[in-house]
């Protein structure tokens, strides 16, 4: 191999050898066709962050520390209050700088009747920083704190101060129809062509069936996505088995909640013949692994559902190996965890690649066309051959350094790792700032959370009984 490889435009990686030399640019979409390149660079479709949470900043940061996913939620409690705006630039541009250009945003407001403000802070957020996002809204009415009965569950595992002390703290929701109005509140005030409004019922566990019965006649009728959690422990897998008795993914199905408009994140706890009628209806399941590791959910059997027919995305939800948001090595994570054991690799680079591009833009429902220019010369710089198989090379190597620059609708929004509307390290300069300066409030909360954990893993350890 003599010097850097020319340029390569992989357009489906995994599925065809890399175009290469000075006719691979004619192989670009038009939306690309202009993009600048230099000897060494790959050219690929952008890839998608199907689930997240846009946390400008990072869990552990504001000391929510892994464990089992119900005695984990309660540590969002210590969420620094901050600008909504910019706490999703922050996210928005940390996720940018990785190559990454696209991503749901599943939005947990720290303020339930500011949602509709938050939103769109949120959508200004995204459109400054350049990204495509869909945007969840979310919707919960059931069963807070505890499920199988919410607050009042964990009551019997305080002490009788500690419940008069954090029982008003209890969350409380307004009605289903003033939920589902504010979603159309905020879809009638976007007017960007970047971001998708959608139904964000944040899990069935935390859903009335008239919530959800109601989400997917809405749905129908406007054909609005919708994105959801599910089955993402094994005591969401006890707890919704005891409430719907046929099952919960056949309790969906009867009320015309799945179709191709719907995602599902995790489902790790899902059976064969759950992703057998995901698949039939047309659902998209995002899978998760790092996240489902960190929080001791297991591993989905994403190999099998795949070989059935489900089509699946990739996301971080916030929680990437090296709390670095690098979709890359979620990615490889994923490659290597459904390898399996034969002769033969059933899961392949192309169901990755087409995971992460393809189904991640259903999932985002935003268009091809968008891209992402590596340093693939970087990433080859020791090879004897210059013909290996680039998807492969992606897979096992690929980081967020090395990507150059993301194209979204034809307009470059990040170059060598620089971000060219916002100005990223000022943004998280100051959001780091608002979150030091709710500390003496997050001390107190921190006592509070410590207490509602303990009651949680009381009450939860006391199903062994079921």
């Amino acid at each position: 191999m003599s010097g850097q490889p020319d340029i390569r435009v992989l357009l489906r990686p995994g599925k065809e050898k890399a175009l290469r030399g000075t006719g691979a640019r004619s192989a670009l979409p038009s939306s690309a066709s202009t993009i600048p390149l230099v000897s060494g660079d790959l050219v690929l479709p952008m890839p998608v962050n199907a689930h997240d949470h846009g946390y400008g900043i990072r869990t552990l940061d504001f000391g929510s520390l892994d464990d089992a996913l119900e005695t984990w939620i309660p540590t969002m409690r210590l969420r620094p209050r901050t600008d909504a705006y910019l706490e999703a630039l922050v996210a928005f541009g940390r996720l940018a700088k990785t190559g990454v250009g696209a991503t749901i945003h599943c939005h947990n407001s720290l303020n339930a009747g500011r949602m509709v403000d938050e939103a769109l802070d949120v959508i200004r957020a995204a459109t400054d920083v350049g990204i495509r996002l869909g945007l969840s809204c979310p919707l919960l009415d059931h069963d807070a704190w505890a499920y199988d009965g919410g607050p009042e569950r964990l009551k019997p595992f305080m002490s009788d101060a500690d419940w008069q002390a954090l029982s008003p703290f209890a969350p409380r929701y307004a009605s289903f129809h003033e939920q589902l109005a504010a979603v159309e509140a905020v879809a009638a005030a976007n007017t960007s062509a970047l971001v998708d409004v959608q139904y964000g019922p944040v899990g069935p566990q935390w859903c009335s069936n008239a919530l959800l019965e109601a989400i997917a006649e809405a749905s129908a009728l406007n054909s609005r996505r919708i994105h959801m959690h599910l089955l993402e422990s094994p005591r969401q897998r006890a707890w919704l088995d005891r409430r719907f008795p046929q099952g919960i993914v056949r309790y969906l199905d009867e009320i015309g909640f799945l179709s191709p408009r719907l995602a599902v994140a995790h489902g790790v706890q899902l059976r064969l013949d759950e992703w057998e009628l995901l698949a039939e209806r047309g659902v998209q399941l995002v899978s998760n692994p790092a996240a489902n590791l960190r929080l001791r959910s297991g591993i989905a059997p994403l190999a099998d559902a795949v070989k059935g027919g489900l089509r699946f995305g990739i996301g971080l939800d916030g929680s990437a190996f090296d709390d670095d948001q690098d979709l890359w090595r979620e990615m490889r994570l994923l490659y290597f965890l459904h390898g399996g054991r034969e002769l033969e690799r059933s899961f392949t680079a192309a169901d990755i690649f087409d995971a992460a591009t393809h189904t991640g833009r259903t999932v985002v429902n935003a268009p091809a066309g968008d891209m992402t220019v590596v340093d693939y010369g970087a990433l080859i710089a020791d090879s004897i051959f210059d013909d290996l198989d680039e998807a492969e090379v992606l897979l096992n190597r690929m980081a967020a350094r090395h990507a150059k620059a993301i194209y979204v609708a034809g307009h470059p929004i990040m170059l060598d790792g620089r971000l060219l509307h916002v100005d990223f390290d000022a943004a998280r300069t100051e959001l780091l700032a608002q979150a030091k300066a709710d500390l003496p409030r997050l001390i107190v909360e921190r006592e509070r959370c410590g207490k509602l954990i303990a009651a949680a893993r009381a009450y939860y350890g006391s199903w062994a009984a079921w």
